[in-house]
């Protein structure tokens, strides 16, 4: 039964004229808002739909609130305006006092302050800029807005707009800080419709349907857009929830995949480790082998060089030796030659030799001088 009430106490709030900040929580009337103790949350980033047919107008998604259940997504829609002439201003919460209130959103001729809230799809915080009425139909902006040109051929391209990269789901402290400017002060002044009934029941549905609700969903709705305001939420919840789970599905396929390439990567880096190691293992052998060689090979040289001097040196005691007995040779052979030559003078100088001997033989005898204490 609560939940119904307030369900009522929303509609009440859309209905509002003017977007002047009211409370639900404790009357109910026509332009009574709701009130917060909690900020909502950021707006998320979705798809725009096409447009389903020529004239219909985007009217952005936004978070309402339900006192059991707290705040819920109302998705974004194409809407046919009430008449010719009017934009869609949306609605937006505001932080004043210490509670957040909920300013109704509203047809004009004029789009009216919202809050400077980033709502995508031409609503990027000041005006629209999605489109434009020109002659009694409404022109298309294809650079914001997202029509088939070959079902809608009222379009036009105009890439020059305001541009607002925040999320804030509010506007005041902790939020947006916009403030409302000259023209759309006039805009709120001027004769306003209340949302239509198309509007009015997608949030009602939305407010029946718990995959809208932020505690459950955590700031991503399961349907954040839709192409008409009349499609069954529903339906559209279980074609998104299947789409979400073939894209989930796929999603997994691509992160197995990516995971089968990792480990066939790992392997492959594996076995390359191995076999880089084993030839390095290889080289390693093959060095010290190389190295035994040299060793070896150095060694030989040693003993070879060991070997030539050596045998040099056993050259040169030979040859000393030979230069010896060469000498002893000559030497011997100069005795030889000496005595050969004494023999000839011998026998050539007989006599001088007798004569001499006799004088020797006649020589007297002289005894030494004996001492005076010498005993005789």
């Amino acid at each position: 039964m609560k939940k119904i009430i307030n369900s009522i106490l929303i509609v009440a709030g859309l209905a509002v004229a003017t977007p002047a900040v009211t409370y639900a929580q404790v009357s109910v009337g026509v332009g009574i808002g709701i009130r917060a103790n909690i900020a909502p949350p950021e707006i998320p980033v979705y798809e725009q739909p096409e447009c389903p047919a020529d004239g219909y107008i985007w009217t952005p998604g936004y978070w309402a609130y339900d006192d059991a259940d707290g705040y819920y997504w109302v998705p974004g829609a194409w809407v046919a305006p009430p008449e010719v002439g009017v934009l869609w201003t949306p609605p937006y919460w505001g932080f004043d006092g210490g509670f957040y209130g909920f300013h109704a959103g509203y047809w004009g001729p004029h789009v009216g302050f919202y809050g400077g809230i980033n709502y995508g799809c031409g609503y990027g915080g000041v005006g629209y800029y999605g489109g434009m009425w020109s002659g009694g139909r409404f022109r298309y902006n294809t650079a914001v807005s997202r029509v088939n040109i070959r079902i809608v051929h009222n379009t036009y391209v105009n890439n020059n707009f305001y541009r607002n990269n925040n999320r804030f789901g509010f506007n005041g402290r902790g939020g947006a800080t916009a403030r409302p400017g000259r023209e759309e002060q006039l805009a709120a002044r001027e004769r306003h419709f209340n949302p239509t009934r198309n509007q009015l029941t997608l949030q009602h549905n939305s407010a029946r349907n718990k995959a809208q609700f932020a505690r459950n969903n955590h700031g991503r709705p399961a349907v954040a857009s839709m192409r008409r305001a009349t499609d069954r939420l529903a339906a559209q919840t279980r074609v998104n929830r299947q789409q979400t789970r073939v894209a989930n599905r796929a999603t997994n396929n691509a992160v197995r995949q990516t995971r089968i390439a990792k480990t066939q990567q790992r392997t492959a880096a594996r076995q390359t480790n191995r076999a880089a190691a084993q030839q390095r293992t290889a080289a390693r052998r093959t060095n010290q082998a190389a190295v035994q060689q040299r060793t070896a090979a150095r060694q030989a040289n040693q003993a070879a060089r060991q070997q030539r001097t050596a045998a040099r040196a056993e050259r040169q005691q030979r040859q000393q030796q030979s230069q010896v007995r060469a000498q002893r040779q000559q030497q011997r052979a100069a005795n030889q030659s000496l005595r050969a030559e004494n023999q000839q003078a011998r026998r050539a100088n007989p006599a001088p030799r007798q004569q001499q001997r006799p004088q020797q033989q006649q020589r007297p005898q002289q005894r030494p001088p004996s001492r005076p204490n010498e005993k005789r």
